[in-house]
């Protein structure tokens, strides 16, 4: 089994510190820019540093891009190259592709054109300092040990609608769920019980391995 890679196209600010953090994480990462100079300034974190546009249909197609590879594409306000690009991946039937947007107005579209995720730097750091400021003893996660933690999470899309006892949580995904707190009336369950039915607006606070988290957020 290939080992899942991830291609970081634009390499600004975000982009570069992305691959950074991969290469530390020990990812193996291909980082992809028109200038020069920022290939050259990540080419001791990349397993590839390419010097290429990525809007080019043909020169991502020579990159060798497979399907189950991770793309994240930060091309700061571009919407045009972004919207392009997320074509092209598309095209490509690549199914992870992470876009990196400005505002809700160009997330919108990117969603629409076929972005699986796209995230708003700026809004998420800023929603993170408010979180810190309005609930100071509350993070994103707790560490208990080497292996296990405490977090929040978004209900996964095959949860909605479901209940908590028929999903065997617990039994099927190796996690505990400790509360459910619905973002729209900021209400809270602790120890949900077993008929509890998940709804999209829900934000699940789950124990256990890292590894196990991760397969369903």
């Amino acid at each position: 089994m290939q080992m899942k890679r991830v291609i970081v196209i634009g390499l600004g600010i975000f982009g570069y510190n992305v691959v950074r953090e991969l290469h530390e994480n020990n990812v193996e990462v291909f980082a992809i820019d028109k200038k020069k100079e920022a290939v050259q300034a990540v080419r001791d974190f990349a397993a590839r540093a390419i010097v290429a546009d990525g809007t080019d249909k043909d020169l991502m197609d020579s990159i060798g891009i497979r399907e189950d590879d991770m793309v994240i594409v930060s091309f700061g306000e571009d919407l045009a190259a972004s919207t392009l690009i997320t074509l092209h991946l598309r095209q490509m039937k690549v199914k992870d592709i992470i876009v990196k947007a400005p505002n809700e107005e160009h997330k919108l579209i990117l969603e629409k054109v076929g972005a699986t995720e796209v995230i708003i730097p700026e809004k998420e750091m800023a929603d993170k300092i408010v979180k810190g400021i309005v609930s100071p003893n509350v993070p994103d996660y707790i560490p208990l040990s080497e292996d296990y933690m405490i977090c929040e999470i978004a209900t996964p899309k095959s949860f909605v609608g479901k209940t908590l006892g028929g999903l065997k949580v617990r039994s099927n995904y190796n996690i505990g769920v400790i509360a459910i707190r619905d973002t729209l009336t900021d209400r809270v369950e602790m120890v949900p019980s077993a008929d509890f039915v998940f709804k999209d607006s829900d934000v699940i606070v789950v124990v256990g391995k890292e590894a196990d988290i991760d397969k369903i957020r």
